[in-house]
């Protein structure tokens, strides 16, 4: 089927009290891994890649990967810009056709996050395409995207004021996770994600999850986020699947072979994190 919005699978996820998740891929067989999992699972997923994955290879390599995977899938694909850290780059993803973006203002100041924000829905509603923007930062480090050591938490009276004031259709809050790898258990403020959902209408989105526990990801879905992000967690066990063939077979040299066990062992984490987000069998 064709590429789909988030704008759609959101707001179906937010009626029904489950989130989709939202995968970022590096290359083809983390793409083939992701659909493989959505589609044995029949569950919404969302592609995505950052800016520094762009920069690796441009935006219309992984846009036509993702494409050709959708048309193929018997699920509803997305294919999003995750943390889109400029106008120019929004833009860029927009025009490739990119069927959701995210513009990442956090680092501004609040007024300038707006103006950023609602620079880019201006642009991508009158084409019918979905942004997901950020309020507060979340922490820690990953690719180039770094959040800082103590970085402000959502303000839920902020969040309406945000929210209105750009026209967003998604918005990832700050509860004290952080991009990475985390160095010790992370301690999120859910009772503050609780406020948050009482007052703001739209989906949420909860960044920097790959570590954080699945039962506290259950309770943030229970508790209102429509969906999750999941990167570092993919890199690893690519990664994991990678080393292990070599292991095995230390004279491999043929990549289709090893990477083959990174792409399953991706599929088998997709599917464990499809399930926590409560996506499956809801295509």
């Amino acid at each position: 089927m064709p590429l789909v919005t988030t704008k759609e699978l959101l707001l179906k996820a937010q009626k029904s009290h489950y989130a989709v998740g939202a995968f970022n891929v590096e290359n083809m067989e983390m793409i083939q891994a992701v659909v493989a999992a959505a589609e044995e699972l029949n569950a919404p997923v969302i592609m995505q890649t950052t800016p520094s994955t762009l920069k690796y290879a441009d935006a219309d390599y992984f846009y036509a990967n993702v494409k050709i995977a959708a048309q193929k899938a018997k699920v509803p694909v997305v294919m999003h810009l995750d943390h889109g850290n400029s106008f120019e780059l929004a833009m860029k993803a927009y025009r490739v056709g990119y069927s959701s973006i995210m513009i990442d203002g956090s680092h501004e100041i609040f007024d300038e996050n707006i103006r950023l924000t609602k620079s880019v829905v201006d642009v991508c509603h009158a084409s019918g395409i979905p942004v997901e923007a950020e309020l507060g930062k979340v922490g820690g480090k990953e690719d180039n995207l770094e959040g800082g050591e103590g970085n402000p938490y959502t303000v839920p009276a902020e969040a309406v004021e945000f929210v209105n004031a750009t026209g967003v259709d998604s918005l990832a809050v700050a509860i004290g996770t952080a991009h990475g790898v985390y160095k010790g258990i992370p301690q999120l403020d859910v009772e503050r994600l609780s406020e948050i959902c009482e007052v703001v209408s739209i989906p949420l989105v909860l960044h920097g999850t790959s570590g954080v526990p699945d039962e506290i990801v259950k309770d943030c879905v229970r508790r209102g986020i429509c969906k999750v992000n999941y990167a570092t967690g993919l890199r690893m066990a690519f990664t994991k699947g990678i080393k292990g063939c070599m292991e095995k077979n230390p004279d491999i040299f043929d990549p289709k072979k090893y990477n083959s066990a990174g792409r399953e062992e991706v599929k088998q984490y997709v599917m464990s994190k499809i399930k926590i987000c409560g996506s499956a069998d809801k295509a």
